[in-house]
């Protein structure tokens, strides 16, 4: 548990944060089909540093691939079957960046994949705050920490998920067999007494 200090200054971190951080994010939690690539497109300025975040939070290995171009369609980063990754670059072109995750290595099995890109500078909130002072630094942990949590909420709903489905197909086959069950006995014993009734009318006769 969170001392009461701690808890009483959170409003105030809080709202540091906004008007501390100058960042633009975008956070997506997106389907990959099998044999698909699906790509994404920002337009930076030259000298932008963006942050590229990503992790495979459901489907098969948990893994795909990933790769980044420039407007010029240089590779800055490519990576293979990858479950989690980082990649940070500045740009030295203004022009459209491509980010493209590919799941055209797997034949039957769609993923779930969880992105986060970010770009701009941190602008102080008081003159002479830099981006090393202790509240930025706080800040940025509990920035880290909110991504954290909601990869582990989302990892954790599609576990959910997929647990009430199987069981939900579980229960079905039970049901199904049950039936099948129930008929094959009164069949069975129908026909018991039927072979029981014949046999008895045979013998008085």
């Amino acid at each position: 548990m969170f001392s009461p200090a701690l808890l009483s200054l959170l409003p105030l971190v809080l709202l540091l944060q906004l008007q501390l951080l100058h960042v633009f994010a975008g956070e997506l939690t997106f389907a990959l089909p099998d044999n698909e690539k699906l790509c994404f497109y920002e337009d930076l300025e030259k000298d932008v540093t963006f942050d590229l975040i990503f992790q495979v939070i459901a489907g098969g290995s948990y893994d795909v691939d990933c790769f980044v171009t420039d407007p010029q369609n240089n590779v800055l980063y490519n990576e293979e079957k990858k479950m989690y990754d980082r990649f940070t670059h500045t740009t030295t072109m203004t022009g459209v960046y491509q980010v493209c995750f590919s799941n055209e290595f797997s034949s039957f099995t769609h993923k779930t994949v969880y992105m986060d890109f970010r770009y701009g500078e941190e602008q102080p909130l008081m003159p002479g705050m830099t981006s090393h002072t202790a509240l930025t630094q706080v800040l940025k942990v509990v920035a880290d920490s909110q991504t954290w949590y909601r990869l582990r909420e989302a990892h954790d709903r599609l576990n959910a998920e997929l647990l009430h489905q199987r069981v939900a197909y579980w229960s079905m086959g039970e049901t199904v067999l049950l039936f099948v069950i129930s008929i094959g006995q009164v069949m069975l014993l129908k026909s018991f007494f039927s072979e029981k009734k014949g046999g008895s009318v045979a013998t008085t006769t």
